[in-house]
């Protein structure tokens, strides 16, 4: 991996404590630089340079412009960009990449079943596609890190009103190991969520399952792109309390974390508020522990929650478009609850936006709670960023989420006068509500260009994009026996 000094930046390094290198030249130390080895607090943002090492990590950061010293490697000089670190999406399920605008007047439940119908449909091999294409639409996209649920090996169809599920058949082991592959193959650094489904197999067979998938895991998935394995959380969807207790038993065996789909709708709402206590009482709620959405919490859940040190992980676009509701995101902060965002599903964020993420975040909490100063632009691109990091865990924080020495190298070059968004008055405020897709020009992982003005480097983008056109028809067409959706072409 060739070095890479960024020059003439505006760096938005999203990290509690800026610590900067000090200048190799001899002289006056910048300010914010570390003198004599010490820390010292940098600015909140600052008009820089950063040097990537050949090992795709961030070597040195700087104020002003780098001293010959500090200049390594090939030089991008972005002419006064913003820099910022590479999106997380802390809730994502990236194999919908090819069901964007299905049932577009559907909330969550008709939602899931028409998409359940179609995914009936799919081989291993179109799952592999599948995720792949969707993986390069968040790299393309500035997401440089996902948490990803991959779909189930079970092939069914859950029904909310008698809160049962139609089993159809059960796929090879494959079908999850080619999601994971996807994943590596694309380049995105992923924590891979594995479902249990042990309701529908023997248990035994079931953790059997889960246990291989994660050692597929960590045996094919180079360790800079594997951010680990965590427990797909499927209660909401569950027949039995055992469920939550064989979650726990597989968080922990594998010391992995869980993030449950939980409280997102507000359709039968008593019946999934009754599931919270299965969680609780089985042992579930602690550090690692994410609730997905958790829009309609009492405020006994969410108290408990917070103590027992669960998180959340908001998604506000996909909260919007099928119409659950709006997370109670002050409150949650309040608690001091963890809390990550997400772009959720290619199909119910439609596009995989995250500068549109976090403002339908930021305005619908202020029109809601009719207060213009609550969540604020730095505040809510740190959420979207280190703050999904710290939700996913201590060792997905150390690795990437901000931009400080010895962290990844993932970061955005995003152009406000490309096309010109007009004078700066906030730096924070300007990137997070003025920019867009539009202005990003660059997005980097460990320092490697992946996409440049919305095209992939990818050798295989141009692939994805038919084979995922190709097999999205071919799968229809399989599933039609169960009434799928007719595309229109």
């Amino acid at each position: 991996m060739t070095e890479l000094t960024v020059v003439d930046a505006v760096i938005l390094p999203m990290a509690d404590r800026t610590v900067l290198d000090p200048p190799v030249q001899d002289g006056p130390v910048r300010d914010g630089a570390v003198r004599d080895g010490q820390e010292a607090e940098g600015p909140d943002w600052f008009r820089g340079w950063l040097r990537v090492g050949d090992d795709g990590r961030i070597a040195a950061m700087g104020e002003g412009t780098p001293a010959p010293g500090d200049i390594r490697g090939d030089v991008l000089d972005v002419r006064g960009a913003f820099v910022a670190p590479g999106f997380i999406s802390a809730h994502s399920h990236i194999f919908t990449s090819g069901m964007r605008g299905m049932t577009p007047g559907d909330s969550l439940y008709g939602w899931v079943g028409e998409q359940s119908t179609f995914i009936s449909g799919a081989d291993s091999d179109d799952i592999y596609w599948f995720t792949l294409h969707g993986c390069l639409d968040f790299l393309g996209n500035g997401v440089t890190s996902a948490y990803n649920f991959t779909d189930s090996r079970v092939v069914g169809k859950y029904d909310a009103e008698s809160d049962t599920r139609e089993i159809y058949a059960i796929r090879p082991e494959e079908y999850l190991h080619r999601q994971i592959d996807a994943a590596r193959d694309a380049g995105l650094r992923t924590m891979n969520a594995l479902r249990l489904d042990s309701e529908f197999q023997p248990a035994e067979e079931a953790f059997a399952v889960f246990a291989r998938a994660v050692e597929h895991l960590k045996r094919s998935v180079p360790a800079e792109l594997d951010l680990g394995a965590s427990v797909f959380g499927a209660v909401q969807w569950s027949a039995s309390e055992q469920a939550a207790r064989d979650e726990v038993a597989a968080m922990d065996a594998h010391g992995i974390g869980n993030q449950a789909h939980f409280l997102e709708t507000s359709e039968a709402l008593d019946q999934q508020r009754e599931k919270f206590r299965w969680y609780e009482e089985a042992g579930a709620l602690r550090p690692g522990f994410l609730f997905g959405h958790f829009v309609h919490p009492d405020s006994y859940m969410s108290r408990v929650a917070a103590e027992k040190g669960a998180g959340m992980v908001w998604q506000p676009t996909s909260n919007g478009r099928l119409g659950s509701g709006v997370a109670d995101i002050p409150h949650y902060r309040s608690l001091g609850m963890p809390i990550g965002v997400g772009l959720d599903d290619q199909s119910c964020t439609d596009v995989s936006d995250p500068f549109q993420n976090l403002r339908i975040g930021t305005y619908t909490q202020r029109a809601v709670n009719q207060d213009a100063s609550i969540v604020m632009p730095r505040e809510m691109l740190r959420m979207h960023t280190l703050g999904s990091a710290e939700a996913l865990g201590p060792q997905v924080a150390a690795a990437v989420g901000s931009l400080e020495v010895g962290k990844f190298a993932d970061f955005l070059v995003v152009d406000p006068a490309s096309p010109d968004t007009g004078p700066v008055w906030d730096v924070y405020a300007h990137y997070a509500f003025a920019c867009g897709l539009r202005n990003l020009k660059k997005v980097f992982v460990g320092g490697e260009l992946v996409s440049a003005d919305g095209v992939s480097t990818h050798p295989l983008a141009a692939r994805a994009s038919t084979e995922l056109h190709t097999r999205v028809r071919e799968v229809a067409s399989r599933a039609a026996s169960r009434s799928v959706e007719r595309l229109a072409w």
